[in-house]
């Protein structure tokens, strides 16, 4: 890795071609880092049984709902970052690094401390089986105890995108993950330290990945190099990073917030209930990380080109974007329909065989409402990446608040109560995906959005 970079120009070359070369790094990266979140997963499952599991299945949610607002932030960073490496204003670069190193910093200490002292409340909150409770606030209090280096490598990772660098991040992801996998089977399987051992080897892993983004930040040799003595808020840069990223932290917030709700209510049906939906979220995970990638390209692809004022171009882009999203997810959505049982088994191998094959029944049940309807999970998603690399991200922040949050917490209020089943609250999700799309659409072919983003040039900062 030396000090080679990775670096790239978007505003030139074949469209197609660079999306899909800067988006196959950011695939694998976020496979690897998937794959470090469902070792935890496995290996307790395999190891701890069906309670265990639960409480770490189940943390995707709460851990998204506390750090989702941070990452949304550095979201704006990356985007702001890359408005001015397209326009090739490499003192504004510099700035707005620094800015977002420093921001990292304060939020992560921040976080720390909320995550550390609210977890009971949180898992109370959300009705956690009282034969997960305890497990479940272990593993949070393990996690949130070092959650600064997540966010240190968040956003060292928004910068890499943003200048078109996206093979860095994957090799730092591929070391973590390898690190992660084995200090699970240390702590978890050798050591019998039970699910506090599952996080003490994320958090551990998470370290080693953000101090090599920090260490290859700091040896760059163009504008985006992170030299310690300028890590500073720099008011005007904060400024331009929290118009953006704001409303994309208040999305992500938000929308975790509403998927709580939906946990808490997977919940009052119990453990098993629990189980099978947290192992089928984690397939998820894994299935929609292609559209997560392409969705990244995009953003990265319209700030680079409406801060080079290439219109038509972005324009082009965007076309093109959406529609890999859409194609790819509606073919993973179908396989995963096709496989989800044997997909589900692989998470849960021990314990009584009955409540192992009832795991599977209420996860494959709870997939198979959803999967279908991928398409229109994607069609938002990409939407909303064209909509924030254009610096328009109070849109799909409203669009997202109302549909997928306002929305899909007032139908399981209503419907729930009405029809107290699982697969009442598996239906919240297509349907917002499917109210958000047709919101989208409306937008995007009605407003100007990308000569709206010209008309408001970044400037130099003082």
């Amino acid at each position: 890795m030396a000090n080679q970079s990775h670096a790239a120009n978007m505003t030139q070359g074949s469209i197609w071609k660079l999306m899909v070369r800067f988006a196959i790094p950011i695939f694998l990266g976020n496979l690897f880092q998937q794959f470090y979140n469902v070792a935890d997963t496995f290996i307790v499952g395999n190891v701890l049984g069906t309670e265990a599991m639960a409480a770490v299945g189940s943390s995707g949610n709460l851990i998204f709902m506390l750090i989702g607002f941070f990452q949304g932030v550095f979201v704006g960073a990356g985007v702001v970052v890359s408005r001015f490496w397209g326009a090739r204003d490499h003192e504004n670069v510099s700035i707005a690094v620094h800015t977002s190193v420093a921001f990292a910093i304060v939020a992560g200490l921040v976080l720390t401390l909320v995550g550390v002292l609210l977890t009971p409340t949180i898992l109370d909150w959300m009705h956690t089986p009282a034969d997960v409770l305890p497990n479940s606030i272990e593993y949070f209090r393990v996690y949130f105890g070092g959650v600064i280096f997540a966010v240190l490598y968040n956003a060292v990772n928004g910068i890499f995108q943003a200048v078109g660098d996206s093979r860095h991040p994957l090799y730092f992801l591929i070391i973590s993950a390898m690190l992660n996998v084995a200090l699970d089977l240390l702590f978890v399987g050798v050591l019998g330290m039970g699910v506090g051992g599952a996080a003490f080897a994320t958090v551990i892993s998470q370290a080693v990945s953000a101090f090599l983004g920090l260490r290859k930040l700091m040896k760059a040799t163009e504008s985006y190099r992170l030299i310690p003595r300028k890590i500073r808020f720099n008011g005007r840069m904060l400024q331009k990073v929290l118009y953006i990223g704001i409303p994309s932290g208040l999305q992500n917030a938000v929308i975790a917030l509403a998927n709580v709700v939906v946990q808490t209510n997977i919940n009052d049906f119990g453990a098993l209930a629990q189980a099978g939906c947290g192992a089928y979220s984690k397939i998820e995970g894994f299935g929609f990380l292609p559209i997560t990638s392409f969705t990244l390209a995009l953003t990265t692809f319209i700030g680079q080109n409406l801060g080079a004022q290439e219109y038509e171009r972005a324009k082009k882009g965007a076309r093109f974007g959406l529609i890999a999203c859409v194609s790819i997810a509606e073919a993973i959505g179908l396989a995963i329909y096709a496989f989800i049982p044997a997909l589900i088994a692989m998470f849960i191998q021990s314990g009584d065989a009955a409540q192992v094959q009832e795991v599977i029944r209420l996860g494959t049940m709870h997939a198979r409402i959803m999967t279908p309807f991928y398409f229109l999970l994607a069609l938002s998603n990409a939407m909303a990446a064209v909509l924030r690399g254009a610096g328009r991200s109070i849109v799909p922040m409203i669009v997202m608040l109302c549909c997928w949050c306002m929305f899909r917490v007032t139908y399981i209020t209503i419907a729930v109560p009405i029809r107290p089943e699982l697969t009442t609250i598996s239906w919240a999700y297509p349907i917002t995906w499917g109210l958000s799309s047709i919101i989208f659409l409306i937008y995007y072919n009605v407003v100007d959005w990308v000569h709206a983003y010209g008309r408001s040039k970044p400037r130099k900062m003082a």
